[in-house]
C-alpha cells in the first residue's frame, strides 16, 4: 500500500471520528490501568460489567490493596482468567504504592515492571492516558492491518513496527483507536460489513468483492 492511500484512510477515519478513545469506563489514571489488565482475553462490556462495583469500593490502589485477593476475585469473578488477573492487580497496586506514589509511571519500563502489563498494556496507557504516539496491536489490529493492507506483518511486533514507521505523523496519536473501532464494528473477523466501510475502495484485501 502507498503512502497516499494511509493518507486517505485515516483521514476519512478521523473524519467520521474526530476524538476516537477507549470503550472502558474508568475515573483515573489507575482505574484506567486496572481496567486494561483486566481486558486482556476478555471484552470491554465485561470488564466495565465488573469494574463498575469495583471500582466503586476500591477506586485507589490502597483501596483495592483492602480489598485483599478474595474480595477482588468476588468483583471479577465473571471476567476470564480471573484467578491469576486478581494476584497480579493486587501485585501492581503494591507497587504503585511502593515505588510511584500512588500513581500510574509514565515510562515504559516501569509499566512493564508491573505483574500483567505487557508491552501491548503499556502502549495502551501511554496512548490513552499520557496520549502519547504509540499503538497497541491487539487482535483487531493485527488483522486489519493485513487484510487491509496497512501494515502487513507475521508477528504483532512486526506490524507494530511498521504501523509506527507508516501511519502518517499527524494521525499517529489516534491511530490506536480508529483501527481497533474499525476491526471491532465494520471491518469484523466473521462477515466484515465491506458494504457499509468507509475506506472500501481503498481497502487491498484480495477477496473484498466477494464479501459485498
Amino acid at each position: 500500500m502507498n503512502s497516499k492511500k494511509r493518507e486517505q484512510i485515516f483521514s476519512r477515519l478521523q473524519e467520521i471520528n474526530p476524538a476516537p478513545t477507549t470503550e472502558l469506563k474508568y475515573d483515573t489514571g489507575f482505574q484506567l490501568l486496572i481496567a486494561v489488565i483486566l481486558s486482556a482475553q476478555a471484552t470491554d462490556v465485561s470488564v466495565n460489567k465488573a469494574t463498575q462495583g469495583l471500582f466503586r469500593e476500591a477506586p485507589t490502589p490502597e483501596a483495592m490493596l483492602d480489598l485483599g485477593l478474595a474480595g477482588l476475585k468476588a468483583h471479577i469473578s465473571s471476567i476470564g482468567l480471573y484467578n491469576s488477573k486478581a494476584k497480579n492487580v493486587l501485585k501492581t497496586c503494591d507497587i504503585l504504592m511502593g515505588e510511584h506514589s500512588g500513581e500510574v509511571p509514565r515510562d515504559r519500563a516501569a509499566l512493564e515492571a508491573l505483574p500483567g502489563v505487557g508491552r501491548k498494556t503499556a502502549n495502551v496507557i501511554l496512548n490513552t492516558l499520557f496520549g502519547e504516539p504509540v499503538i497497541a496491536v491487539d487482535t483487531h489490529i493485527f488483522r486489519i492491518s493485513n487484510r487491509i493492507g496497512i501494515a502487513p506483518g507475521k508477528t504483532v511486533r512486526a506490524v507494530e513496527d511498521r504501523l509506527m514507521r507508516l501511519v502518517p505523523k499527524k494521525f499517529l496519536k489516534d491511530a490506536h483507536h480508529h483501527l481497533i473501532l474499525h476491526g471491532r464494528y465494520v471491518c469484523t473477523a466473521r462477515n466484515p460489513k465491506c458494504g457499509e466501510c468507509p475506506i472500501f475502495d481503498l481497502c487491498e484485501y484480495p477477496g473484498r468483492r466477494q464479501l459485498i
